[in-house]
């Protein structure tokens, strides 16, 4: 009777702290949402083909960290894993931020959503070990690799881009797979594993931490795509200045003939 109190209370804990980052979450979100600075608008810091490429990546990635998670409870269960805990608690926090509350459908989602095990290990550093709610979570992240896949479909289609992108995160994916199994680690050091091989950094795990490890992912991708934006932004701007050359010399022919022209007509 006590353990199923214990257990309650825990749930009870998750919910509010849930909730409390939620609101929080909703108020920093409108605030951006109407927000006029120029400098949370990512088009200032990528040229628009970019970040439709990084929006369809980020659609991609978001898949492949649904079924991280998944892989954790099927195959790492039971492993105080800090790292994945916070990840879990920002992702569930950004789908429960973006999701639309008119249906009741979605209302009944936030609460599947609630990562209880990720909050439970982060706050009593203990493990619910309940498996309905495993259960639960396993068809939310399905249903929520489905619901990214049709997002990427969509957004892909309707900005007339190509699917080349797929080839790469299939590249990412299967060597995942097979540095997780080959090597012998966890989901979380396979991807580091793999990013940083991918990214030309090595195949090293870098970090001691769940947390550490979290960073070096951030650090890795970011710094690839930060250098993919400069790459892209010094071709744009030798481009630009080529054919802003070729603008003045054809203005000034055609100035020229122009004047022919009134002369002859003279």
């Amino acid at each position: 009777m006590i353990m199923e109190i214990i257990i309650i209370f825990k749930l009870l804990i998750s919910i509010l702290i849930f909730g409390a980052l939620f609101i929080a979450g909703r108020l920093l979100y409108k605030k951006v949402e109407n927000s006029e600075n120029r400098a949370l608008d990512p088009l200032e810091y990528f040229p628009e083909e970019e970040f439709q490429t990084i929006t369809q990546f980020f659609y991609l990635i978001m898949m492949l960290i649904f079924f991280i998670f998944i892989l954790y409870i099927l195959v790492v269960r039971g492993n105080d894993f800090v790292g994945i805990a916070v990840l879990q608690v920002i992702v569930s926090l950004y789908v429960a931020l973006i999701l639309d509350y008119s249906s009741w459908g979605n209302k009944i989602l936030f609460f599947l959503l609630i990562p209880y095990e990720a909050i439970a290990i982060l706050v009593f550093n203990q493990a619910l070990g309940i498996w309905p709610i495993y259960l639960i979570h396993i068809l939310v992240y399905l249903y929520f690799m489905k619901f990214c896949y049709d997002r990427f479909k969509e957004f892909t289609q309707s900005n007339s881009l190509g699917i080349t992108i797929v080839l790469l995160f299939s590249l990412i994916f299967i060597s995942f797979i097979i540095t997780s199994i080959v090597e012998g680690v966890d989901p979380l050091n396979s991807l580091v594993m793999v990013s940083n091989a991918f990214t030309s950094n090595g195949y090293a795990i870098l970090g001691n931490s769940g947390i550490g490890k979290l960073t070096s992912l951030v650090l890795v991708w970011g710094g690839y795509v930060i250098s993919g934006v400069g790459t892209a932004t010094l071709t744009a701007a030798i481009l630009l200045k080529y054919h802003k050359k070729r603008e003045e010399e054809l203005n000034r022919r055609l100035d020229e003939l122009e004047s022919l022209i009134k002369n002859n007509q003279e």
